[in-house]
């Protein structure tokens, strides 16, 4: 059957490639099959991938499989293809990597934006002076306390979780494990484990900051990845007998969608300027938080967060020195050194390197879609779609 294909494909590339395969929670099986069986060749298992598309691009009269799930299957299926072929030792330029994987082709955000960005922030951030020494000061005093992340985190998550219920419902025995981590080149994880059970990691690394912690935990629990895999595992799994959703993939459309979705998601459950929320969880714990700062600052950065991908271009597409996009970052994103550095980490490690698209294009195309409907953000975090048809619907 082709999903079982499919499956089959995603597990062989994942043992190639160290956290390719973001959660798995099919036929147990399959994965014992591919873990009986040595490392598939990658020049193999490209022409795998190729016969799997060939093989759903021949399926049009397949009425089990239907149109609408063999489109995703075949935008999913080229993601993989693309990994398998650069594993071949093709040469594959970054643009086309991004398009092929994720469904959208990237370009860098013009500096003038940036610098417009730059000036909005230099009016709503309080004192005189250098601009990014004054960031830099402001962003640092948002330090939470590591005693009091737990806190913090499950007081948020508790009021997402009741929000996101009440919008969109959320299945019976869903639950969250939080757990706090280091050495990681990510700020937050979800490891979806199945059984409607998600394990999410916080990175301790660097400081975790007051004015981001309710985006990571709506990102990462409520209404984001954890209530996207519960709704599907329900819904696609359960329900509809959907097998190729119990496999989760980097480097296909689904993750570019998933991290729109995700990072829209405090907007959806929490409105727009989501911060006075924020405020009644954090200031009671005594960590700081100005609300009527943080909007007024995060709505001028806003812009800044397009910076990541402009430095995975000069990284991947103009093969530019690490130390000249250090500095690229620091200059655009007004970011210490080490806050520098560790956006490089992430950029260059070589599971993610293409993946800042599917935050610096996913939140876009999302927010285009949705427009403040709800019903639309539904369908996100419940229907099989690729980044074409949110682009055709917008």
């Amino acid at each position: 059957m082709l999903v079982d294909d499919y499956l089959l494909l995603g597990l062989c590339l994942g043992r190639h490639i160290d956290g390719l395969v973001d959660a798995y929670y099919g036929p147990p099986e399959l994965a014992r099959r591919v873990e009986a069986e040595p490392v598939g060749d990658p020049a193999s298992l490209r022409r795998d991938a190729a016969e799997l598309i060939a093989a759903l691009d021949a399926a049009v009269d397949d009425h089990e499989l239907g149109a609408d799930r063999r489109h995703w299957l075949r935008a999913q299926a080229v993601g993989l293809h693309t990994t398998a072929r650069k594993l071949a030792g093709e040469k594959v330029s970054y643009a086309d990597e991004v398009e092929l994987c994720y469904g959208v082709r990237p370009k860098p955000v013009p500096e003038d934006e940036l610098a417009s960005a730059h000036a909005a922030l230099d009016q709503a951030l309080p004192g005189r002076g250098n601009l990014r020494d004054r960031y830099i000061v402001w962003r640092e005093a948002q330090a939470v306390p590591v005693d009091k992340l737990h806190g913090a985190i499950h007081s948020l998550a508790d009021d997402f979780r009741e929000r996101t219920q009440r919008l969109f419902g959320l299945p019976d025995g869903e639950h969250v494990d939080f757990e706090l981590t280091e050495n990681q080149p990510w700020s937050g994880f979800n490891y979806y484990l199945g059984g409607l059970h998600s394990r999410v990691a916080i990175n301790t690394d660097l400081p975790v900051l007051s004015h981001t912690l309710g985006h990571l935990v709506a990102h990462e629990a409520y209404p984001g990845h954890h209530t996207e895999h519960t709704r599907k595992e329900v819904g696609l799994v359960r329900q509809r007998h959907q097998q190729e959703e119990t496999i989760f993939l980097v480097g296909t459309p689904q993750c570019l969608l998933a991290e729109g979705l995700a990072d829209l998601g405090i907007e959806i459950v929490a409105g727009e300027r989501p911060e006075p929320i924020i405020a009644d969880h954090l200031q009671p714990l005594g960590i700081p938080y100005d609300p009527d700062l943080v909007a007024s600052v995060s709505k001028a950065a806003d812009a800044m967060n397009a910076v990541r991908g402009n430095v995975a271009w000069m990284l991947h597409e103009q093969h530019a020195d690490p130390d000249d996009a250090i500095a690229y970052a620091m200059r655009w994103s007004l970011l210490p050194r080490n806050r520098a550095e560790k956006m490089l980490d992430f950029l260059t490690d070589e599971t993610w390197c293409s993946y800042i698209s599917c935050y610096v294009e996913g939140l876009p195309l999302c927010r285009r879609y949705v427009n403040g409907d709800p019903r639309r953000f539904e369908r996100l975090l419940a229907d099989q779609m690729v980044p074409a048809d949110l682009a055709a619907a917008a």
